[in-house]
């Protein structure tokens, strides 16, 4: 027998599909003046809320594989869990890990990178994520290897931030350039060394796009890195200060690039035999600046100069691609997911989403694997996202992926699973507007009512969850008071990165006669158990290391 064979389960599951809906960033809070979820009109899913077996799921820290509860789930880890249907370490806690254990600096890639550098009186440049946001990257994990090259005997490091403003408060960029700035000033005062900022930019703007959405921000990385073309400044500190006083409003997230200048010219373009780290662990975002400093052939857009750089990523972005062929730290290993089960047992499964998140219910959901199991039993679709700010737009694709679900369910009747992911409370939620994250909320609500109706005909069920919170917390809290936290002028902070809430999961099935329940037995329910409740409802057992199913027959 085959070690994917499914056992039955001895329930008879319902003629039409099981569907999983992720309402991406959808978190469960009080509601409250910065709570778009509570604001929003969505008689849909507040009905089956309210009417529907409906629970709560731990969505973060060590639910899905961070290094401690107070790290805020993300997509990346959400959907690994959802698809996995149990908990691995993720990349922030392999990171830590392999630095307080010292294996990152006695692999070869590292040591590759520091002895050429050394050797070669060549600079070390370190790209990623400005913050300690702990989604993409950690300041500390950076600052400890920033130190150790100075250990080492690296005398030139340069530092080309992405400022976040997404995971961590909108406008707090200067808090983390200064802390880097501080590490830099205390090295540099021991004489022999350059460790300073190079180059940076919005996160949103410059180097960090993801799903080939827009090659455009990867390009304009490529020319501030490396080329070194962009707006001047003495420092990383003027360069955010000048954005701000142009426009007060603007969020770290979308600042423009800039270059530090010394004598009129960029301090440290990156050159051949320049060692290039990308500091960030997650790999949606880095993948695309990955095969830009790798690929000989690469035609994205014009690189118009090609470095032969000592390239290496935090991690391996894409194990089935190798992207990039170097990294300091081993992935999780991800095996034997729901849908390389389904696959192996020639059950017909169908994922669709935009392009903001169409490689997690793809790439993410099937652990990090890029591809398909089994292109006769799979059909993925992917609906290409807008270009412009989510908020401008915030119904985004919702009602392109009800279509294409609907569309693909009604035409291949052997499809028996189905998974899609709704973008907007995530977003738009990003974006710190509450009120456009209200309406991206109820434009999800009214296609969902759609997709319900259809898959209610159809005879299936439907299980309605997310990966994390974020639409649930639009506006920043005081830590002592848990008040709103307010400007001199008395306007709420807004909130753009994720939450620590719980989210939301609902079993809809019209024709349930109460012949299954909750399973009580199971004390803090959470997202790696959502895959074995789907195949349970398919009538199936749990697979051998899945958590397991939240309900069981009554």
């Amino acid at each position: 027998m085959s070690k994917f064979a499914l056992k039955k389960n001895g329930f008879t599951p319902r003629r039409g599909p099981v569907v999983i809906v992720v309402l991406d960033g959808v978190g469960v809070a009080p509601a409250g003046e910065g709570n778009a979820v509570a604001l929003a009109s969505m008689p849909t899913l507040k009905g089956i809320w309210a009417n529907s077996l409906t629970t709560e799921l731990k969505a973060h820290g060590k639910a899905v594989g961070l290094p401690s509860d107070g790290d805020m789930g993300n997509s990346e880890v959400g959907h690994n869990a959802l698809g996995s249907g149990r908990v691995f370490d993720q990349g922030a806690k392999l990171v830590d890990n392999a630095i307080a254990d010292g294996s990152l600096y006695r692999g070869e890639v590292w040591q590759a990178i520091i002895a050429s550098a050394v050797a070669n009186d060549r600079p070390v440049h370190f790209i990623g994520l400005l913050s300690d946001g702990n989604v993409h990257s950690h300041i500390d994990q950076l600052v400890a290897m920033v130190r150790k090259a100075d250990d080492q005997g690296v005398k030139r490091l340069y530092l080309h931030p992405l400022l976040d403003g997404r995971d961590v408060p909108a406008q707090s960029a200067l808090k983390y350039l200064e802390q880097v700035e501080a590490v830099f000033t205390e090295i540099n005062a021991k004489g022999e060394r350059d460790f300073s900022i190079a180059s940076g930019g919005g996160r949103m703007l410059v180097t960090m796009d993801r799903y080939e959405a827009d090659w455009r921000i990867v390009e304009r990385g490529w020319k501030t890195h490396v080329l070194g073309e962009g707006r001047g400044f003495a420092s990383a500190r003027e360069a955010v200060e000048a954005f701000r006083l142009e426009d007060p409003e603007l969020g770290d997230q979308f600042l423009p690039p800039f270059v530090i200048h010394r004598e009129g010219k960029a301090v440290a373009p990156i050159e051949d035999g320049d060692g290039v780290v990308f500091f960030n662990f997650r790999g949606d975002r880095a993948i695309e600046i990955s095969r830009a400093f790798e690929e000989e052939d690469f035609d994205a857009f014009e690189r118009q100069r090609f470095p032969k750089v000592n390239f290496s990523g935090m991690m391996e972005y894409d194990g089935d691609a190798k992207i990039p062929s170097k990294y300091l730290v081993s992935p999780p290993c991800i095996e034997n997911t729901m849908g390389e089960y389904l696959a192996q047992n020639a059950i017909a499964q169908f994922a669709c989403s935009e392009t903001q998140k169409f490689g997690h219910v793809t790439y993410f959901w099937n652990g990090n694997r890029s591809g398909m199991f089994d292109e006769k039993f799979e059909t993925y679709v992917e609906v290409t996202s807008d270009l412009i700010p989510f908020e401008q737009r915030p119904w985004m694709k919702a009602a392109e992926i009800t279509d294409a679900t609907i569309a693909g369910l009604r035409d291949d009747p052997n499809i028996r699973f189905a998974r899609l992911n709704y973008a907007n409370g995530d977003m738009v939620g990003h974006t710190g507007d509450l009120q456009a994250t209200i309406v991206g909320l109820e434009a999800v609500d009214l296609c969902l009512a759609r997709l319900l109706k259809f898959v209610a005909a159809q005879d299936g069920v439907v299980l309605i969850t997310a990966d994390h919170g974020n639409a649930d917390e639009m506006y920043q809290f005081k830590k002592k008071t848990k008040d709103i936290a307010r400007n001199e002028e008395g306007k709420a902070l807004a909130r753009t990165s994720h939450t620590l809430n719980a989210v939301p999961f609902s079993i809809v099935d019209p024709r349930s006669q109460g012949e299954y329940e909750w399973d009580t037995s199971i004390e803090e329910p959470q997202l790696a158990h959502v895959a074995a409740t789907a195949l349970w409802l398919m009538g199936y057992e749990a697979p051998e290391g899945f958590y397991p199913s939240l309900i069981r027959e009554s």
